[in-house]
């Protein structure tokens, strides 16, 4: 359930409460409520069929105090300026908080590449990345898959950007095939992070992963993989979910015949074993943990006082609003928040 709210406003009005608890010099606080650069491109690509179309592209590079601007990108129909904004900002904190040496980025595309064949993606992303080598660099900023991009992108943006300047650089995204210098286990590493994280608080509860009931909203690299492992891990996996809707059995599913219906049929509802729900139905099942791991501003005052999770881990970026997590609060709801929950990835 979403509600109109800006995810760089929500951002904004997170660090303000930080930034007055912290008691932050005003002036570095301004200067970190700001992003450092902001980009705007026009991407032309000629289309199977012969038609040229035109799709805006962004890159917010928030702050690079740290190290070089580091920072996923976004091939999605609803992106805007304000969220890669917010995304970027979040990444400045998700990497201070890991103590990795980089600054906080994001970049986004305004397209469906559901609709969108693998050659007009191919052309694109060249295109994109001919436009961006003004500004990406293993000095300066380093793109990374997120939502609808995988390795397969960054080998495009890799080999684009190393023909550019004469030779190999495959520093200049993360989250590349391992063929091409990639890491081993990167594709599950945001989602195992996930599960580090709910395994440790868990612990500090002095509680135990068996049986715990867990809801997983999102089927992607974070849901899918965090959906998997935890289960792995003992957890009792009641419900999963994708962008067309979600499936729910309330003595837990099978993962590995739901993982097997995902790859045959592209979608979760329908499988055999288990009922077919809505996301907002998800959202609202009694359980122990919830991991809302699809976009973001899920969680909003619209539906935050019918979440019956006891733990909410943030596998997404900004999945919570603002006046959700005041609801969660005076509930005494736990939550994870996201920098730390999907840490696993950039780390």
């Amino acid at each position: 359930m979403t509600e109109n709210v800006n995810a760089f406003e929500i951002a904004q009005r997170q660090f303000d409460g930080v930034a007055s608890q912290l008691n932050l010099d005003p002036y570095v606080a301004e200067v970190l409520r700001w992003p450092m650069r902001e980009f705007k491109f026009q991407i032309p690509v000629r289309m199977d069929d012969g038609s040229m179309q035109v799709f805006t592209g962004y890159r917010v590079q928030h702050n690079d105090a740290r190290g070089p601007s580091k920072g996923g990108i976004r091939f999605h129909p609803s992106e805007t300026l304000d969220t890669v904004r917010a995304l970027a900002m979040w990444m400045t904190w998700k990497c201070a908080l890991m103590d990795i040496p980089f600054g906080g980025a994001k970049g986004g595309v305004i397209c469906n590449p559901r609709d969108m064949s693998m050659g007009e993606l191919e052309r694109m992303t060249r295109r994109l990345t001919s436009e961006w080598m003004i500004i990406i660099g293993p000095n300066e900023d380093i793109p990374a898959p997120d939502v609808n991009t995988n390795a397969q992108t960054m080998a495009w943006i890799m080999d684009t950007y190393s023909m550019s300047v004469g030779h190999s650089v495959p520093s200049v995204v993360t989250g590349k095939p391992i063929a091409l210098g990639g890491s081993k286990g990167r594709e599950d590493a945001t989602g195992q992070g996930c599960v580090c994280a709910i395994l440790e608080l868990l612990k500090h509860q002095g509680k135990k992963m068996d049986g715990v009931r867990v809801a997983v909203q999102g089927f992607g690299n974070v849901g899918g993989a965090a959906a998997r492992l935890i289960a792995q891990a003992g957890a009792n996996v009641v419900a999963v979910s994708d962008m067309y809707g979600g499936i729910y059995c309330a003595t837990g599913l099978d993962m590995a015949g739901v993982v097997s219906h995902h790859r045959k049929t592209g979608r979760l509802s329908g499988f055999a074993e288990a009922d077919d729900i809505s996301n907002a139905e998800l959202l609202e099942l009694d359980c122990d943990v919830l991991i809302p791991a699809a976009l973001g501003n899920q969680i909003t005052s619209q539906n935050a006082s019918r979440i019956r999770a006891k733990i909410v881990a943030e596998g997404a970026n900004g999945p919570t609003s603002r006046e959700a997590d005041e609801v969660f609060k005076q509930r005494n709801l736990f939550v994870i928040p996201d920098f730390l929950c999907n840490a696993g990835g950039v780390t």
